[in-house]
């Protein structure tokens, strides 16, 4: 997936921007972003703010991180059953 030029922050100050009176299209062209981008944001980063998008951030590493942990303890326990069943 390709990195996007604005950070979560920057997005939520656009769409505060463009939701405070000035038309979307003067919003697209001060920031050099089209339409469809201004209104997926909007889909995508309504009703919230710069504190609920960091600690979403936060809670998306925190996730990943558990998962490779739960991925590397899987891991071990199979080649803890196969070492196991072997008949020595």
């Amino acid at each position: 997936m390709k990195k996007s030029r604005f950070s979560e922050e920057q997005i939520v100050g656009i769409l505060r921007e463009a939701g405070g009176g000035t038309s979307n299209k003067a919003v697209c062209a001060k920031h050099n972003i089209s339409e469809q981008t201004l209104y997926n944001w909007k889909r995508k980063y309504t009703g919230t703010e710069v504190s609920d998008v960091r600690a979403m951030k936060a809670m998306v590493e925190e996730n990943g991180r558990l998962k490779r942990i739960i991925a590397d303890l899987v891991v071990q326990n199979d080649i803890l059953k196969y070492v196991n069943s072997k008949k020595w």
